[in-house]
This record gives C-alpha cells, sequence and structure tokens, in this order.
C-alpha cells in the first residue's frame, strides 16, 4: 500500500491511498464467493455459474463493490499508522480508479486538527460565585421534603381552592356550539398547574363539588388548533372531587423520619451544610466553565466543518447509548419530541464545538506550561478504571494498548491544564449591573 497526502484549505487534507493489484483481485475473487449462491444465471443453479459466466452477463463491475468495502477499512487503517498528520475526523471517501488487473485507488478527505494560537490564559479574569446558604434556601429545601411527604386527602366540606387536586366534567362551546376535542369526564386537575388555557383554573376557584360552573375563556392567538385560535369559549365544569396535600408538622419527628437526626435543629444544620457544598460544587464547574470560555475567546483556531460533524455524531451516539441504557431507543426518542437526525444534530452543534474548542485550548496550554502525565498518575487512572470494570489493572492495560493508554494520559493532561488555569484565575466580585441580572 502507498499513501499521498495533499494539504487543502481549511486544515483539511486529501490522502490518496494505493492498494496493489493482487490484493483487488483477491477481494473481487473473495465478493464472487460470497454472493454467487445470490446470483442467478439461465441455465444454471444458483450457486453453480463460474465467476467467468457471471462477469460476462452482469458486467466486470459486478463485485467491484463489495470489493471495494471489503478493501477500504484496512488499506484505511494501514495509512492513518503511516500518516504523520493528525487527523480528527471521519474520513469522506471517493474511489478513483478500480479495475481488475490494475491498483486500487481510493482519496479520503479528512480533517486535521487545527493548529491553536493562545492568547492569555493566566490571570484570567472571572466573577466571584457567592456560596453562602441563606435561611430561606434552607426552609425551601425543607419545604420541598415536606412536600415529597405529604399526604393527600379528600375535601368534601369547602370550595376549590388554589392547589387544590380535582376531579372534573367540563365541555366547552364557541357561539353556544360544543366543539370537537372540548369534552372530557372525570379529569384530573391540579388548580395551579397551567395544564389548560390560562384564565380556565383560576375560574374553578370557589366552586364547589356538584354544582355547574361556567368558565369563560378566550383561546390563545397562537392555539394549535387554528380554528379556536382567539375565540372566546364557554366551559361548563362540574367540580366532582377536591383533593389537597398535608404536610407533616415541620418538628423533630419530623426530622428523625426523613434524615438520620433526632431534632430539628440538628437536620437544619445538616441540610444548611449539604447545599454549602452542593453550591460550593456548581460554583467550581461554572469558575472553570467560565475560565475556559475566556481562554477561548483570546484564543485563535479554525475549526474544520468535517471536525464539528464527527464531534456531533459522536455525541449523538453517545446519546443514544444513554437512552438505550433506560430502555428507550432512538426511533422511539425521535418519535416521543418531534425532531428528526438532521434537527438533533443543529440541536448539538453548539456543544460539539465548545467540547472541540475547550480540548483544544487545554491541550495547547498543556503545551505551553510543559504539563506531563506522570507514571504513578497514569497507574492510578488504571486503578481507577479496573475498579469501575471490575476487572484487574494488568487486563485494562492490555484492552488499551498504545492507543489507549496514550489517550489516558493526554485525559490527564487535559485535568492538570484545568486545575492549572484555574488556580491562576482571578476572581473579582461582580459588577452591581451583572448582579442585578
Amino acid at each position: 500500500m502507498s499513501l499521498q497526502v495533499e494539504k487543502l484549505e481549511n486544515n483539511m487534507a486529501k490522502l490518496t491511498i494505493e492498494v496493489p493489484a493482487e490484493e483487488l483481485d483477491k477481494a473481487i475473487e473473495s465478493a464472487y464467493r460470497k454472493n454467487k449462491n445470490k446470483i442467478s444465471i439461465p441455465g444454471f443453479r444458483k450457486g453453480k455459474a463460474s465467476r467467468k459466466m457471471i462477469e460476462s452477463m452482469y458486467g466486470k463491475e459486478v463485485f467491484y463493490e463489495d470489493a471495494a468495502n471489503e478493501l477500504i477499512p484496512a488499506a484505511y487503517e494501514k495509512a492513518l499508522e503511516e500518516c504523520t498528520e493528525d487527523i480528527v475526523s471521519a474520513p469522506r471517501v471517493n474511489v478513483t480508479q478500480i479495475e481488475e488487473g490494475k491498483p486500487f485507488i481510493f482519496t479520503a478527505e479528512v480533517a486535521l486538527k487545527p493548529e491553536v494560537t493562545l492568547g492569555k490564559y493566566k490571570g484570567v479574569k472571572v466573577d466571584k460565585i457567592d456560596v453562602s446558604v441563606g435561611e430561606e434556601e434552607v426552609d425551601a429545601q425543607i419545604n420541598r421534603e415536606r412536600e415529597s411527604n405529604a399526604r393527600t386527602i379528600t375535601v368534601e366540606d369547602r370550595a376549590v381552592k388554589d392547589g387544590d387536586m380535582t376531579v372534573i366534567d367540563f365541555e366547552g362551546f364557541v357561539d353556544g356550539v360544543a366543539f370537537e376535542g372540548g369534552k372530557g369526564e372525570n379529569y384530573p386537575l391540579t388548580i395551579g398547574s397551567g395544564a389548560f388555557i390560562p384564565g380556565f383554573e383560576e375560574a374553578l376557584i370557589g366552586a364547589n363539588i356538584g354544582e355547574e360552573t361556567d368558565v369563560n375563556v378566550t383561546f390563545p392567538e397562537d392555539y394549535q388548533a387554528e380554528e379556536l385560535a382567539g375565540k372566546a369559549a364557554v366551559f361548563k365544569c362540574t367540580v366532582k372531587e377536591i383533593k389537597e396535600k398535608e404536610l407533616p408538622e415541620l418538628d423533630d419527628e419530623f426530622a428523625a423520619e426523613v434524615s438520620e437526626f433526632d431534632t430539628l435543629a440538628e437536620y437544619k444544620e445538616d441540610v444548611k451544610k449539604k447545599l454549602g457544598e452542593k453550591k460550593a460544587a456548581d460554583a467550581k464547574n461554572a469558575k472553570e466553565d467560565a475560565v475556559i470560555d475566556a481562554i477561548i475567546a483570546d484564543a485563535k483556531m479554525e475549526i474544520p466543518d468535517a471536525m464539528l460533524e464527527t464531534q456531533q455524531r459522536q455525541m449523538v451516539d453517545e446519546f443514544a447509548q444513554r437512552i438505550q441504557s433506560q430502555g428507550l431507543s432512538m426511533e422511539q426518542y425521535m418519535q416521543f419530541t418531534g425532531l428528526t437526525p438532521a434537527a438533533m444534530l443543529e440541536q448539538i452543534k453548539p456543544q460539539a464545538l465548545k467540547r472541540i474548542q475547550s480540548r483544544l485550548v487545554l491541550e495547547a496550554v498543556a503545551a505551553a506550561e510543559k504539563i506531563e502525565a506522570s507514571d504513578d498518575e497514569f497507574e492510578e487512572e488504571v486503578k481507577t478504571m479496573a475498579e469501575v470494570y471490575q476487572m484487574e489493572a494488568d487486563k485494562v492495560k492490555e484492552l488499551l494498548g498504545e492507543n489507549g493508554a496514550k489517550q489516558v494520559k493526554e485525559d490527564i493532561c487535559i485535568r492538570k491544564a484545568v486545575e492549572f488555569v484555574v488556580e491562576n484565575a482571578k476572581e473579582s466580585k461582580p459588577s452591581k449591573a451583572k448582579s442585578e441580572e
């Protein structure tokens, strides 16, 4: 196999890969043996016609596509090993010569890793994030816990109020005529949920069980049913059932039920501590993002479209694996959300670009600061991976191979680069205007 590399504009390159004629001939013969039982020739049983006979009837090109598909993956892998350029995209392959007795030639257009010119990356200024925890935040968290431990009780001695869980019958009319889809029986509706059109739920406040109530509303101008958009309607509603949440008392008994503590004071202190830890972790992540965003903004790099497209597809594949582990296929997800594959790729594009830019600038920082992964750091990373996958460390190393080990060390350097730029960043209190936003 021979390889020629031609640099193109916008960090692209064209690899011209030539495979010896004898390898093509073997691949054509292999394609014949694989397909001969599927090809019908008059006067011959399937699988009994010679290759010459099939080629005379259907043309010599009949086996070329399968032969090319057999040759390209291995030839491209060899080309990658031989190529000294840093390729960062899937190839766009084009066959330029395929003919028995001649070398097989194809091209692969690929993106090359862009060069990064760093701007300022030490002493980057970012806003300091307040991680203090106020009493109102503690109270809000405890109230959420009370909500999740609330009992639902049936109410019979009062009218509907905001927050009630009701069961209603309703029928809607426009200009005195009932409209399609406007009727429901035994419909569960929580008042204040915003599940119905504006004004509907509020109008039920004060209604008593068993009494018919007229609810006057106007459909929004952008309502999905065009024949109802912007029109006034009357819904005749009957409340059949009212339920409300009864929150547990906020006392030592409640604290003992929902936590490991015996008193409400201890429980509150623990809630405050955990909220503080979460805010500190969130602030750390936000600071990292802000520092990296600032470094990206001050750096120069040209991202090839092919590199971005490859990253988009990789992220979609990662997402597909995550939802598949939850028992949902991509086809089902597309049906539920109404997204198309093209729309999903476009939706994920900004995240893909940010991921590429972040990696590139952090690699550049690591190179500029001569950041390396030590043997001990590599061994520690392998040990962690072994624990996660429940296998021996030596087995993990074996599976990683040379390329995998290189990737692990690069990832360690990226993490160390993040730590470096964050440690060297300068925090300042946000301006009054920003804090008011």
